[in-house]
């Protein structure tokens, strides 16, 4: 074959898939979390299992309030009431004007694969198109980045890429276009950034991080973006410790640590200037929830600390902890415990008060991932924290991965989902205003559009 009947070949697969995406997605009658269990038992049940649809904390984000048209738009991995063994990436939004939400499309359905690692992150560019990246793993699967083809509008994408993208991260920066920060299993899970102006044409992935492994979070304030990752020693990830943070202002050109001194990326040694604390030292793990910025345009780190990477009380006390910046170096204070090295929760800062939402006490099975929701508050930048309100109370399953929406907004101020630790069972999402009233996304839908049920205190 010649290379102008390649071209043609490569031409009209292309066209042909394009053509499919554009006829539009199909929806479906309600909102279902996918289930999974990673299959990893010990005496206190699995490593993490349950209602994962807003899992993980590395997709960040999943949520992103517009005020041009007044919605916040979500992602999450969904399931069909038929098989819930297969993936779906799903997209909806919440209309703040009218409180309604539309029954939620289909962004791609992902056959033969269960697992919420393949869950989508979420971004939206100065015209309002809506981006939805897609999580691979590992080279077996490609991670894909789509496009809406009208903006602010989710009733149809076209695919744009295919690519080993794990763990997607983009930041859309005004004028400057996409940063995106992602994980490829190059030498264990190893950090890549790359960047693209119109999110067409994306530059080589650069390697950022990689001596043993990392987990990463990631968030944009103004022109700089952050990312703090652990460390997996020997590659293991049941060993993740250590807590590292560097910030880059030129779309990852160069990169800095907290004090602005430069780093040679890729690092590629346990000991460097980006590290905020040594938690191998003491033996304890590392398990990253969330980034915020404070008042002073300086990052905050909300992490779980633990013993053991297995479920039960071996691995207590199961701290939340902060890491602040304070007369200009790290400062730590703990917020609370619970018990499992999978609660995550989201860390919200404003002028008057920070405030942390996440499943903190346990739930219906004691030791599995999540339990109920739990709001935290302070009044003083972080360094004292009070419970104002359970969000959720005598749940029938536990609650996990509350996730914080891009600009929140206090109508829909963080959506989670619910499953049974132990066993297959619904998934059903939930969102919570700023008042911690906790609304349930209807599992059954008649209509096209359906005002949220609030729930009932118990």
């Amino acid at each position: 074959m010649g290379p102008i009947s390649r071209f043609c070949v490569l031409f009209f697969s292309k066209l042909i898939f394009a053509l499919i995406f554009l006829q539009g997605q199909e929806v479906t009658d309600g909102y279902r979390g996918i289930w999974f269990t990673l299959g990893q038992f010990s005496t206190y049940g699995d490593k993490y299992s349950g209602g994962l649809g807003t899992y993980t904390a590395n997709h960040v984000p999943t949520a992103i309030y517009s005020t041009k048209v007044r919605k916040t738009y979500f992602v999450y991995g969904g399931a069909s009431n038929a098989d819930r063994n297969i993936l779906q990436i799903m997209i909806s939004y919440y209309d703040h004007r009218t409180g309604k939400v539309p029954k939620p499309t289909i962004v791609l359905e992902k056959k033969g694969v269960n697992d919420p690692h393949d869950n989508p992150s979420l971004s939206i560019d100065e015209k309002g198109f809506i981006w939805v990246f897609v999580s691979g793993r590992n080279t077996s699967r490609p991670g894909y980045i789509f496009k809406s083809t009208q903006p602010y509008n989710v009733n149809g994408f076209e695919k744009i890429l295919e690519d080993e993208i794990t763990y997607p991260q983009p930041w859309h920066i005004p004028g400057k276009g996409f940063m995106h920060l992602f994980t490829r299993y190059t030498n264990g899970r190893e950090l890549y950034c790359s960047d693209s102006q119109d999110g067409l044409e994306w530059t080589h992935a650069q390697k950022i991080a990689g001596f043993g492994g990392h987990y990463q979070i990631s968030v944009a304030h103004d022109s700089k973006v952050y990312t703090v990752f652990n460390y997996h020693p020997g590659g293991n990830v049941d060993k993740r410790t250590n807590i590292y943070l560097m910030q880059t202002a030129d779309m990852g050109k160069t990169w800095q640590n907290i004090d602005n001194q430069k780093l040679s990326t890729p690092l590629d040694k346990v000991a460097n200037a980006s590290l905020v604390h040594d938690y191998q030292l003491t033996k304890q793990l590392v398990y990253l929830q969330d980034i915020n910025i404070d008042e002073n345009g300086q990052p905050v780190i909300l992490a779980l600390i633990s013993k053991d990477y297995r479920p039960g009380p071996e691995g207590n006390p199961r701290e939340w902890i902060i890491w602040k910046r304070k007369n200009g170096s790290w400062h730590e204070t703990k917020v609370t415990e619970s018990t499992h090295n999978y609660d995550m929760g989201s860390l919200y800062i404003e002028k008057e008060k920070w405030t942390i939402i996440g499943p903190t006490e346990p739930g219906p099975q004691h030791w599995g991932t999540g339990g109920e929701m739990i709001l935290w508050e302070s009044r003083d930048s972080g360094e004292t924290w009070e419970k104002t309100k359970s969000l959720t109370t005598k749940s029938q399953f536990n609650h996990s991965y509350a996730r914080r929406p891009l600009l929140a907004n206090k109508d829909f101020y963080a959506f989670w989902a619910d499953g049974h630790a132990d066993t297959l069972s619904p998934s059903r999402l939930y969102f919570v205003n700023r008042k911690g009233e906790v609304r349930q996304l209807p599992y059954h839908m008649t209509s096209e559009k359906i005002k949220p049920q609030k729930l009932r205190a118990r």
